[in-house]
């Protein structure tokens, strides 16, 4: 038996050998020699287990990836109904996701939920319980809950769970690999999200923005290389802006942008259009290059008209066809 052709074999820390392979092979087949041993063989540069050798059906394995940020889970996904749409989110083992207190509408019996601090991000989570609270209270600002929520599948096929939006209008599904930057939104425009997704908050740059945006200093910031959902009012549309290029928009109308556009506050031209138009004083100016997620209908302006038609306040119903009008107020205990 030449040296080049000598197996050496490693068990309970001591060397046995030499052999020649067919010997070693008949030595792991019957047990004599562990698949969790290590081996030394012809062209090999140093002891290595069985279990990775190509001789004894193994495979040499790849080497470790370099250390890195965790990623967003791999979540699939289906958005459902038409005016009051929910998103049903399908996990598979050992993933999650995670979602606004009070969006949740029901899950299969393999989903866990659990009330976090923070996103559930790997940022969140590696550190300590004072950062946790900090990223925690930032929310607050938002006008966010203080907690969120995780759903987590611990059972051995896929699982589904499913969150509803709170009002009329539509759920926006965006992946943030597709986008050159964060994406900001607006407060309480959030629903749910992969797990991984870091949800934080953005001060507003420009004295303008911040005091007649509408949503003050404050906007939401997603960041991440995963799926998130946001919720807007009545009919949504995207516009893809170029470089340089400008939209103008009610306030209240803007729902997201790529953090690529940058987002400004103009006054409306004019004393008399400012006063007399019922438009506001304000609106969006939006610069491209990016993407802007547009609401028809801001729930601001729903509520307002909610508020101004209710009995309580003032206002008058109409259109409800009782034969017994005020009457018909009273006998149902209206008034």
């Amino acid at each position: 038996m030449t040296d080049d052709k000598v197996w050496y074999a490693a068990v309970g820390g001591k060397q046995q050998g030499p052999y020649t392979l067919e010997e070693l092979k008949s030595k792991v087949e019957g047990g004599g020699v562990s698949r969790e041993a290590h081996v030394y063989g012809p062209g090999m540069s140093e002891w290595e287990p069985v279990s990775r050798r190509p001789e004894f059906g193994g495979s040499i394995a790849a080497p470790p990836p370099p250390p890195g940020p965790v990623g967003a889970h791999e979540i699939d996904y289906e958005v459902i109904g038409e005016e009051m749409q929910f998103v049903e989110i399908t996990l598979d083992p050992n993933e999650a996701c995670v979602a606004e207190a009070g969006s949740f509408m029901y899950m299969d019996p393999g989903i866990e939920m659990e009330t976090i601090f923070g996103d559930g991000s790997a940022a969140s989570e590696s550190g300590g319980l004072l950062d946790k609270v900090l990223g925690a209270g930032k929310r607050i600002l938002t006008g966010e809950s203080l907690f969120m929520t995780l759903f987590g599948n611990t059972g051995s096929g896929r699982q589904k769970v499913a969150f509803a939006a709170p009002y009329p209008g539509g759920i926006i599904p965006v992946d943030l690999r597709s986008l050159s930057g964060p994406l900001m939104c607006q407060k309480q425009a959030f629903l749910c999200a992969a797990k991984g997704i870091s949800v934080g908050i953005a001060l507003q740059r420009k004295l303008g923005s911040g005091l007649f945006g509408g949503e003050g200093f404050i906007l939401q910031k997603l960041e991440g290389d995963g799926l998130a959902f946001l919720h807007a009012g009545g009919t949504v549309v995207s516009r893809e802006l170029a470089a340089g290029e400008v939209l103008r928009l009610d306030t209240g109308c803007l729902v997201a942008f790529d953090g690529s556009v940058d987002y400004d506050i103009q006054g409306v031209p004019g004393i008399k259009t400012a006063l007399f138009g019922g438009e506001g004083f304000f609106f969006a100016r939006l610069t491209g290059p990016g993407t802007v997620w547009i609401q028809s209908l801001p729930f601001s302006r729903l509520a307002s008209r909610v508020y101004a038609s209710a009995p309580q306040t003032g206002g008058k119903r109409t259109g409800e066809g009782s034969v017994l009008g005020g009457l018909g107020d009273v006998l149902m205990g209206d008034r």
